[in-house]
């Protein structure tokens, strides 16, 4: 699990943690800061922040406010500010973004749109 300074300011109040033996299939939408270490397939979407871990694995659509994402992601992406990719991050479809921070290592595969005008997910 992450520890407080790995979570960062947006990650202090978490209601949602999926752990690493977890896995879901379907539709999980949420409105509040979403932590993902497990399984997911189908959809993921929060109106607010979403980190996705080292070890996660999604097979989903995922859209929220802002992200960090650090796992593997096949499906597309749609983040409406901030969102950053980690070195061990392995992205498999289309980004939609605001703004947009990638480090060194990540494997993206796929288009990428930035836009200022990305509508703010529905709660």
């Amino acid at each position: 699990m992450f520890n407080k300074q790995e979570q960062g300011e947006n990650f202090k109040e978490v209601e949602t943690i999926i752990g690493p033996s977890v896995k879901i299939k379907g539709d999980f939408h949420g409105t509040n800061n979403m932590i993902v270490e497990g399984i997911v397939e189908g959809s993921l979407k929060t109106s607010s922040s979403l980190r996705i871990s080292d070890k996660a694995k999604i097979t989903a659509s995922v859209e929220a406010k802002e992200a960090i994402i650090s796992g593997e992601i096949k499906g597309n992406i749609k983040i409406h500010g901030y969102l950053e990719i980690t070195a061990t991050a392995k992205i498999f479809g289309d980004i939609e973004a605001s703004t947009l921070s990638i480090e060194r290592g990540a494997i993206i595969n796929g288009n990428c749109t930035m836009s200022t005008n990305v509508v703010e997910p529905k709660k």
